[in-house]
């Protein structure tokens, strides 16, 4: 029996495509991932310390958060695939600077610096493209419908499962054989997802035109994304849901959470169970993901999902011990893949195709925009009011945030099939 579950479950890899789609994204991920253990120990190695590592990791964010809405533009101007390609051959040029770097000597800071700020410039025009590619590598697999979720829960996945293994491997690799070995296995990783993502036969039918018409400025491009952004309002409501969810409630939990497991017996391994089992949950939530029906109504579905958010900072707050501290994380690394998967595939059948990388890179840099504010602000404002207020607030903020989102009708009318939300067809009636 589980094994027919799984065979279902994974049916979607029988399509090529999807296949090479998938295997590189989640090697390309799980390099992603050790690499993110082993740089902060490579600037500590190398002579840094607290403030360096600091500048290190804002050399990351920040490229990120300025180079989304461009890179969402680029994206829907050349074709997603081209900018996935160069995204990961960028990635990997700098990984393998800078391991080379790290294995002839201790570079400076500002080695650092530089390379991981390219390294987060590459990840900045990945994702949008990413979303963007996924609906045409779908619409080679037959049922465009549900092969559309399945390769959105093949992203899920590959994205989960690196996120439980990458840290697990990283830190053996970096103790035994040094960060630099463990940033230049990155690096093949990247070459690896760019030749899947090569060998992928679909066409990018990019956006510009190429009759020797002038293309649409970069601005007027982000305008027409922002356009269609507000024009949804099932789109802009879940998306402030998102910002307030990671300034409110995640932020806080990742910050407060090792305080709180620091001052128990079980101290960071049992910090480590609960994350290790929100990761597992979202490998089955990304399992569960694929194959049967999608939902008739899916942002219901997901939204009802980001309620399992509010377990983990709600077990916390209550100071329940280990066990069911990270069930409550295991229910929620579910929900977050049910919601992720259904998200990214209502959007992608209800957006046009020509500027859903510009409206996901402005979902995304608006999602992540507070994030760092959160993480920011969590230790100061628990240190006024408590670190049990501050997680129970974010449990009773996710779920009253989420009971007003399932009372907007943009969000509980919107349907899995169509191309269009309610919105759009009571204009279209009158």
């Amino acid at each position: 029996m589980a094994m027919t579950w799984t065979r279902r479950r994974l049916a979607a890899l029988a399509h090529r495509d999807l296949r090479l789609f998938f295997v590189g994204a989640a090697v390309s991920m799980l390099g992603s991932a050790t690499a993110s253990v082993a740089t902060p120990f490579a600037v500590l190695d190398s002579g840094g310390g607290e403030a360096e590592l600091g500048y290190v990791m804002a050399a990351r964010i920040v490229p990120m958060v300025v180079f989304l809405l461009v890179g969402g533009v680029i994206a829907d101007r050349l074709g997603p695939r081209r900018v996935m390609v160069a995204s990961e051959i960028l990635r990997c040029a700098t990984q393998a600077a800078l391991a080379a770097a790290l294995l002839v000597g201790r570079p400076g800071v500002w080695t650092f610096v530089v390379l991981v700020a390219l390294w987060g410039v590459g990840e900045a025009f990945s994702h949008p493209a990413q979303a963007a590619l996924i609906p045409r590598i779908a619409g080679n697999g037959g049922h465009r419908g549900d092969t559309l979720r399945d390769a959105n829960a093949l992203a899920a996945l590959a994205q989960s499962t690196s996120t439980v293994a990458g840290p697990a491997l990283a830190g053996v690799a970096v103790a035994t054989l040094g960060s630099g070995v463990v940033i230049a296995f990155d690096a093949v990783t990247y070459a690896v997802g760019a030749v899947c993502l090569a060998l992928l036969r679909v066409r990018d039918r990019p956006t510009a035109p190429d009759d020797g018409a002038e293309a649409t400025p970069a601005w007027t491009a982000v305008r027409e994304g922002w356009a269609q952004f507000r024009s949804h309002t099932w789109l802009w409501v879940t998306t402030a849901q998102f910002t307030l969810f990671n300034l409110l409630v995640w932020a806080p939990f990742l910050v407060l959470g090792p305080v709180v497991a620091h001052q128990r017996p079980g101290g960071a391994r049992e910090w480590g169970l609960v994350m290790t089992l929100y990761g597992a949950g979202a490998v089955l939530g990304g399992l569960a993901s694929m194959g049967g029906r999608t939902p008739r109504r899916p942002l219901v579905v997901a939204t009802v999902a980001t309620v399992g958010w509010a377990l983990p900072s709600a077990a916390l707050a209550a100071g329940l011990p280990a066990v069911p501290l990270a069930g409550a994380a295991l229910v929620a690394g579910v929900g977050s893949a049910v919601c992720g998967v259904l998200y990214a595939t209502t959007n992608q059948r209800h957006l046009p195709p020509e500027v859903l990388a510009r409206v996901t890179s402005i979902t995304t840099l608006g999602a992540f925009a507070l994030g760092p504010l959160g993480l920011a602000a969590a230790g100061p404002v628990a240190s006024v009011v408590g670190v049990a207020a501050v997680l129970g607030f974010g449990a009773v903020w996710q779920v009253a945030t989420s009971a007003l989102v399932l009372a907007v009708p943009a969000v509980r009318r919107l349907e899995s099939g169509g191309s269009r939300d309610e919105e759009d067809l009571a204009a279209a009636r009158t």
